[in-house]
C-alpha cells in the first residue's frame, strides 16, 4: 500500500496525433517501468495494445499505466484523441486529480486540445501542458507559446525551455536550473522564473506582503506557493520537449508531476447524496474512511474476461472479499485485485484510497457505478457523457445470428456507455448510436471479431408522423349480409387537431342511445388501429381528438367487429377533409467549429433546411446552435469533418415535431405508397 501523499493520478489528454502515447511510452522508459520504447506506427506500444488499436495505429481506449519515480506512484491514464472517443476522456477525468494536456509543436492548439482543456476546466482539474514534437521542422517556440496563451490564458508560463526548436534541438532546461542553461536562453529562463515566483507569492497573503517589500522567498515557499497556484488553476505550467527524440524534456515533466500536482488527499472530500437522496454525504480521501470507489471503465480481456477498472476514493479493499454496488443495490464478490500496466496485470493483496485498480468477472457492476461498504452506503454522481448523435440501423447478414446480435450489442454497450442500442418504437428497426462514424465502425469490427456476428448498416428510417390540421366529420357505415346473421355498424366521427404532443383523445358525445354503450369501445379500437397504420404514408396519426356523436345499430346484426370496422372507415373518410399532413422530428444541434469555417457551415446548415438560433464565440471557436430535421442529419458527421478538416464536432438531441414542407412530403408519400404496392 502506497503512502497517499506519494500518489499522483494523471490523465494524458489532447488532440489526436499530438503524441500522447509516445509521451507515456517515454515516461515509462525513463522511469524503468519498461526496458524498450515502442512506437505507435509499429503497433507495439505499452498503451495501445488492443487488436483494433494495433490494426488501426490509433488510440481507441483509455489505457491504465503506472510507474514509480523517486518513491512516488504515478498512475497515468492515456486517453484517445479522436472526438469519437470523448467518452473515454470523460471517464478518465473522473478518475484522476490532474491533467497533462499534450500539444504538438508542429500542429499547435487544435480543436481536440481545446475540447480537452474545457473538460478539465469543467471538472476543476489542475492542468500541465506538455508541448511535444519540438524536434519537428517549422516549429517555433514564440508562436506556440503565443497560441497557448491566446487560447488558455496568460497564466500559462513555461517551466522548461529547449535550447532551440526543430531538428537541431539537443537539450531542454528547467527554469529552476538557469545555471545549467546556455547564455542564449538564460535571460528568458530568468524572466519566466520571476513570473512564476509572482504566482507563488500570491498563494499566501503574509508571504506576498514580504515579497512586495523586496524580501526573497525561500525555495520551500516558492514550491509550496506554486503547488497551491497550480492546484487552484491559477497557474498552468508549460513544458517543452520531444518524447521520441531522446525523451527530451520528459525528466522536467516528471519532476513537475511529482512536485506540483496534487496528491489524492488534497482533492477531497467527495460528496454525494445517499441511496435515498435525502442528504448530502461525504467521504474524505483517507484510508481510515469507509471504503468507496467509482467505476470509470469496463474492458474485455481475452484471458480473464471482463475487467472492471475503478478509482478508490476512500478506505481500503482486500482481495477475495467483496463490496456493495450502491447504484444497483447489489452485492458483488471479488477475487484478485490487479494493478494494470497496459495489457499486463499484476496481482496485489490490498488496494487503498487514491489508487486505480481492476477486478475481474463482476456480474452486475458497470461503468459509472458507485461501489462502497454496505454498512456505509454512498452514491456518487454518474459520469456525464455527451449525446451520441450518429445513428445507423443494424441487422445481421446471417439469419442464425439474429439471436446472438442482441447479446453481443449489450456486452459492447456495457463496456462503452456512449455506444447505445435501441429498437425503433415506430419503425421497429434495431438502431445503434455512437459519437461518430469511426466509433461505430469499430463497434461493427468488434461484433465480427469478438462475437462472430457480421452485420449490415443502413440509414435509419425517419419516424415520421401524421396529423390533422382542421376539423372534419364523416360517416363510416359497415353492412354485410351473407345469408345468416349479418354485420352492421354505423358511426359518425368528428376529427379535430390537438396541440403538438397532446397525443389522442376519444370523446363519447352520443345521445339517445343511437350507438349502444357496449359498441363505443369497439369503434374506438377501430380508430386506434387506423391511426397506427396511418393514412398518408403509413405513419402513426397523432395529436387528434376524435368525437363519436352519432350512428345507428341493428338489434341482431350489430357486433363489436362491425363497429370496429365502422370506426376505422369513419376515421379514414373524415381524414380526407381534415387537412392531413406529415410531421418530422426536428433536432437541437450544437455545432462547434473554428471561426474560419463559419460561412461554409452556415451555408451547409441552410441547405439542410436548418434554422440557426444563435452563435456563441469563444477563443477562436464558434458554437452554432441550430434546429435541423433529423432526415438531413444521418451523414452529417462525415460531412462536417470534410468541411472543417476534422476540426469540427457536434452534439444533437431531439427537440420536437414539425410539419414537413409539401414538396418533400409528396415525395415521402409517393415512396411509401410505392413500397406498399410492392409488398
Amino acid at each position: 500500500m502506497h503512502d497517499m501523499k506519494k500518489i499522483r493520478n494523471v490523465a494524458l489528454v489532447g488532440h489526436s496525433a499530438a503524441g500522447k502515447t509516445s509521451l507515456v511510452e517515454a515516461m515509462l522508459f525513463k522511469t524503468g517501468a519498461i526496458n524498450r520504447i515502442g512506437k505507435a506506427e509499429d503497433g507495439n506500444t505499452t498503451s495501445d495494445f488492443a487488436p483494433d488499436e494495433t490494426k488501426r495505429r490509433i488510440s481507441i481506449n483509455t489505457s491504465v499505466l503506472n510507474f514509480i519515480q523517486e518513491g512516488y506512484l504515478v498512475n497515468i491514464l492515456d486517453t484517445p484523441g479522436y472526438a469519437d472517443f470523448a467518452g473515454e476522456v470523460l471517464s478518465a477525468l473522473r478518475a484522476v486529480d490532474a491533467v497533462i494536456l499534450t500539444i504538438s509543436a508542429a500542429s499547435g492548439v487544435e480543436v481536440g486540445t481545446e475540447r480537452s482543456f474545457e473538460y478539465a476546466k469543467e471538472m476543476n482539474l489542475p492542468v500541465i501542458i506538455f508541448v511535444n514534437r519540438c524536434d519537428k521542422e517549422n516549429t517555433n517556440i514564440e508562436k506556440t507559446l503565443s497560441e497557448i496563451k491566446d487560447r488558455f490564458g496568460d497564466n500559462c508560463i513555461p517551466f522548461s525551455l529547449p535550447d532551440t526548436m526543430g531538428p537541431d534541438i539537443s537539450s531542454v532546461y528547467s527554469i529552476f536550473e538557469s545555471d545549467k542553461a546556455p547564455e542564449s536562453i538564460k535571460s528568458e529562463i530568468d524572466g519566466y522564473y520571476k513570473s512564476i515566483v509572482d504566482f507563488a507569492a500570491e498563494a499566501d497573503d503574509a508571504i506576498l506582503e514580504r515579497y512586495l517589500e523586496g524580501e526573497e522567498l525561500t525555495a520551500e515557499e516558492v514550491a509550496n506557493g506554486l503547488e497551491s497556484a497550480i492546484r487552484d488553476r491559477k497557474l498552468i505550467p508549460v513544458y517543452f520537449g520531444s518524447a521520441l527524440k531522446d525523451q527530451l524534456g520528459v525528466e522536467s515533466l516528471l519532476k513537475g508531476i511529482i512536485n506540483f500536482l496534487p496528491a489524492p488527499d488534497e482533492m477531497g472530500p467527495y460528496k454525494s447524496g445517499n441511496v435515498d437522496n435525502e442528504e448530502v454525504l461525504e467521504r474524505s480521501a483517507s484510508i481510515d474512511s469507509p471504503f468507496s470507489g467509482l467505476i470509470f471503465k469496463t474492458i474485455y480481456d481475452p484471458y480473464v474476461g471482463q475487467l472492471t477498472i475503478f478509482r478508490i476514493l476512500s478506505g481500503t479493499l482486500n482481495a477475495d472479499t467483496g463490496f456493495y454496488n450502491s447504484t444497483k443495490s447489489t452485492k458483488e464478490r471479488i477475487g484478485k485485485i490487479f494493478k494494470l500496466q497496459g495489457k499486463e496485470q499484476a496481482q496485489i493483496a490490498l488496494a487503498a484510497a487514491g489508487d486505480i485498480v481492476a477486478v475481474a468477472k463482476l456480474k452486475e457492476t458497470q461503468t459509472t457505478d458507485t461501489i462502497c461498504d454496505e454498512k456505509q452506503r454512498i452514491v456518487y454522481s454518474s459520469i456525464d457523457y455527451p449525446e451520441s448523435p450518429v445513428c445507423f440501423s443494424i441487422k445481421p447478414k446471417a439469419r442464425e445470428d439474429e439471436e446472438k446480435i442482441m447479446e453481443a450489442l449489450h456486452k459492447l454497450s456495457f463496456e462503452d456507455p456512449t455506444f447505445k442500442v435501441s429498437r425503433g418504437e415506430q419503425t421497429k428497426e434495431l438502431l445503434i448510436y455512437g459519437l461518430g462514424d469511426l466509433h461505430l465502425d469499430i463497434m461493427v469490427d468488434r461484433l465480427k471479431e469478438r462475437f462472430g456476428v457480421d452485420v449490415e448498416l443502413d440509414t435509419p428510417k425517419v419516424p415520421y408522423r401524421e396529423t390533422v390540421t382542421k376539423a372534419s366529420s364523416a360517416q363510416g357505415r359497415y353492412k354485410r349480409q351473407t345469408g345468416g346473421r349479418g354485420q352492421y355498424g354505423d358511426v359518425w366521427l368528428k376529427l379535430e387537431p390537438l396541440e403538438r404532443d397532446k397525443g389522442f383523445e376519444f370523446v363519447d358525445a352520443v345521445v339517445g342511445g343511437v350507438v349502444p354503450k357496449q359498441y363505443i369501445p369497439a369503434a374506438e379500437k377501430g380508430v386506434k388501429k387506423t391511426m397506427t397504420e396511418g393514412v398518408l404514408a403509413g405513419c402513426p396519426v397523432v395529436d387528434v381528438r376524435v368525437t363519436i356523436y352519432d350512428g345507428s345499430y341493428h338489434s341482431v346484426d350489430s357486433s363489436d367487429m362491425a363497429f370496429q370496422i365502422a370506426g376505422s372507415m369513419s376515421f379514414r373518410n373524415a381524414a380526407v377533409d381534415a387537412g392531413m399532413v406529415l410531421l418530422e422530428p426536428l433536432m437541437d444541434v450544437e455545432v462547434v467549429i473554428p471561426d474560419e469555417y463559419m460561412g461554409q457551415v452556415s451555408g451547409d446548415i441552410n441547405s439542410k433546411r436548418g434554422r440557426i438560433a444563435g452563435v456563441e464565440a469563444k477563443g477562436g471557436m464558434e458554437t452554432v446552435k441550430v434546429q435541423v430535421p433529423l432526415a438531413e442529419m444521418f451523414k452529417y458527421g462525415s460531412e462536417l469533418r470534410s468541411i472543417t478538416g476534422g476540426r469540427g464536432y457536434y452534439i444533437m438531441r431531439f427537440s420536437h415535431y414539425e410539419i414537413v414542407p409539401q414538396r418533400i412530403a409528396d415525395k415521402i408519400i409517393k415512396e411509401a405508397q410505392s413500397d406498399k404496392k410492392e409488398e
